[in-house]
């Protein structure tokens, strides 16, 4: 499971996701001057961790390294919900809660990604009852 990304670590990371080629130091630096100041020596030093933690990989051109993400930003995202997922104590309830908190644009795309996934599921088990079944009765 991947740890979350530092603050500097993700704006790395997004560059290099953006822009999916392999990228140098100086690229990204000259792109992260635009919102802040920071040092060469400093983007260096997070690409090289980056490297160091497997999230991306370099080759040499020349005097300098070019980097490439290993994964993708939405692997990334998966990772970190499943993780958090795994962690509760009531899975379902943490799902319903999560939901919730959906706006109408992620509920469509949830909606869109389970068409997706849906017909690689496994069918039940036969150990639960089929919905119609498994609804109390009321009113006998």
């Amino acid at each position: 499971m991947p740890r979350q990304l530092g603050e500097l670590e993700d704006a790395v990371m997004t560059r290099v996701w953006q822009w999916n080629r392999p990228v140098t130091v100086r690229e990204v630096l000259e792109d992260l001057q635009q919102e802040r100041s920071i040092a060469y020596t400093t983007v260096m030093t997070v690409m090289d961790n980056l490297h160091q933690k497997g999230w991306v990989r370099r080759e040499v051109d020349g005097r300098a390294y070019r980097y490439t993400a290993v994964s993708t930003r939405a692997a990334y995202s998966a990772a970190l919900m499943n993780e958090a997922w795994s962690r509760s104590d009531n899975p379902a309830a943490a799902l319903v809660a999560f939901f919730g908190m959906m706006s109408a644009e992620q509920r469509e795309a949830l909606q869109d990604a389970m068409r997706i996934v849906a017909p690689t599921f496994p069918e039940p088990s036969g150990d639960r009852a089929p919905a119609d079944e498994a609804q109390p009765e009321t009113g006998r």
